[in-house]
């Protein structure tokens, strides 16, 4: 346990204290562990974000030089992808990252996250058929699922109020 989390105290001695030989009694004071920030449940946006994480971090990991190429882009290159397929991962994994914070409501106003999620959305249908008729059988077995999924969830994120967003680090506190 850090210092934080303890406080020396001087007898009497509660019930939930103990000793230990170089710092004397100590308390474990439980208001201590409290986390200055936490965000509320956010319902419908939990899921798509997760996915989108998760898509990005794929792309991040084909952008520098994973051996999955045969799961990405119709499966056409195994091993690692060649350079311009890795620079055009490393730009998508930008746009999910993006994509991710639109999601979570740290973005835009609710007009234009809206719009954002919903074209989102579109793109994944379409990817969702892309994957669909790929050659891939990973990318129809994996990617074909998760696109679906995010489809419906981002359409689904678009339409919910932006509501649970409270402030924090990175969140200036808009409703």
């Amino acid at each position: 346990m850090g210092a934080a989390l303890l406080r020396a105290e001087r007898p009497p001695i509660a019930a939930s204290s103990r000793t230990i030989p170089w710092r004397g009694r100590i308390r474990y004071d439980p208001s201590m562990t409290r986390r200055p920030f936490r965000r509320a449940p956010q319902g419908p946006v939990d899921l798509p974000a997760a996915l989108l994480a998760v898509v990005g971090g794929f792309q991040a990991a084909l952008a520098a030089g994973a051996p999955w190429g045969e799961a990405a882009y119709g499966g056409a290159h195994r091993g690692v992808l060649p350079a311009k397929y890795r620079a055009s991962s490393a730009l998508s994994t930008l746009v999910y990252a993006a994509l991710v914070q639109v999601t979570l409501g740290r973005g835009p106003g609710p007009t234009a996250r809206r719009r954002i999620l919903t074209a989102a959305s579109g793109l994944m249908m379409v990817g969702t058929a892309m994957n669909l008729a790929s050659r891939s059988r990973i990318e129809r077995l994996v990617w074909t699922p998760v696109a679906g999924t995010l489809a419906v969830t981002l359409l689904r994120a678009a339409r919910a109020p932006r509501t649970g967003v409270t402030s924090g680090p990175g969140n200036p506190g808009r409703p």
